[in-house]
């Protein structure tokens, strides 16, 4: 999920740049949203993980 944020962030870019305003902002909203889910299932992982009492791989 976080390398579909990436993704739409780099679209973004690459429209910034050649001046398409509308398509950037609507692809850094996206990647904005997509990384909050991801900040939010993230959360949710660690904790479901904490009440398990394992441990975290890395």
């Amino acid at each position: 999920m976080l390398s579909w944020a990436l993704v739409f962030f780099v679209i973004a870019i690459i429209a910034a740049l050649f001046g398409f305003g509308g398509i950037a902002g609507a692809a850094a909203g996206i990647a904005k949203i997509i990384f909050f889910v991801f900040l939010v299932l993230l959360v949710i992982s660690l904790i479901a993980g904490a009440l398990r009492g394992k441990s975290p791989h890395v």
